[in-house]
């Protein structure tokens, strides 16, 4: 903050975030947020008025801040106006701003082996396997545990994720045989991968060095990160004509929205289509 009086204001509203259970990241995500605003105002956030808000909404625009970011700071700022500091005439005029929709990049079956056997090393070719195998997160695959590989019932427990919650993932026997032999080979304590410090888990940035390495050396050309092979996971589920309904409990989404419109990318399911022209009744061809 630029303002030392506004120190109290922050620790309030950290408790308050507190209080409702929000993550280390939205924590985080939400102070920074206030705090570019006292920054672009010069005074303390609570004499701010609707003007104020419409011209620091420009000032993000202007400075190029994507879409998603400039979302989160506006949340940040609801959620400061709408509990830490009550103010519900500012909230009203603190709309999000539209964010183009963009499809998700999706690889084929044939990509995401080249990728995996292009990985850099055995240690990166188990992690992104099982990034692809049970469709997780970047976060969840870093913070697995060893205890939440349950191979009696061919399931991965994923505590703790987006929304704070927990849930249960396919096992693949194939995957289970590339962590038994990980686990040979490495003897992992806690942390199913663990990094660098000791009893610390590995970073994501790890995971997204590997997947450029792996996706350069393969020779794939599209832009490819860790979330990708969740994408592709979710993509060739629905492809082999999975329910919906359980893909949206296995990525977790909490609602069916979020899981839909992977129908718009699944290419394999939309090529076994019938297509209603083909379907008309058709005359018999004159002769040649």
């Amino acid at each position: 903050m630029t303002d030392i009086t506004i120190s109290p204001l922050r620790q309030r509203l950290i408790e308050d975030m507190t209080l409702r259970n929000f993550s280390p990241k939205t924590h985080w995500a939400y102070v920074h947020g206030v705090k570019i605003l006292a920054e672009f105002l010069h005074r303390s956030p609570t004499k701010a008025t609707a003007d104020d808000l419409r011209l620091f909404r420009l000032h993000l625009v202007d400075r190029g801040y994507s879409v998603h970011m400039i979302n989160q700071s506006l949340a940040a700022l609801r959620f400061f106006y709408r509990v830490t500091v009550p103010r519900d005439d500012l909230v009203a005029t603190i709309p999000y701003i539209k964010q183009p929709e963009q499809l998700p990049v999706v690889l084929s079956q044939a990509e995401v082996e080249r990728l995996l056997a292009a990985a850099p090393g055995f240690k990166y070719q188990v992690m992104l396997s099982t990034c692809y195998a049970a469709g997780l997160r970047v976060s969840e695959l870093v913070n697995l545990k060893v205890a939440d590989i349950d191979s009696s019932r061919m399931v991965i427990r994923i505590e703790q994720s987006k929304g704070n919650k927990d849930r249960y993932v396919m096992l693949s026997p194939d995957l289970l045989a590339m962590l038994r032999r990980w686990y040979r080979q490495e003897r992992p304590e806690h942390w199913l991968f663990p990094g660098m410090v000791a009893g610390n888990p590995l970073t994501t940035n790890i995971i997204r060095w590997a997947v450029r390495r792996a996706t350069q050396k393969a020779g794939i050309t599209k832009r490819v990160s860790p979330h990708t092979l969740r994408h592709s996971f979710a993509c060739h589920l629905l492809e082999n004509k999975t329910d919906i309904r359980v893909i949206q409990v296995l990525l977790g989404h909490a609602r069916i929205e979020s899981t839909n419109h992977y129908a718009r990318i699944a290419l394999g399911a939309i090529g076994d289509l019938t297509s209603p022209f083909d379907l008309l009744p058709r005359e018999a061809a004159p002769p040649a």
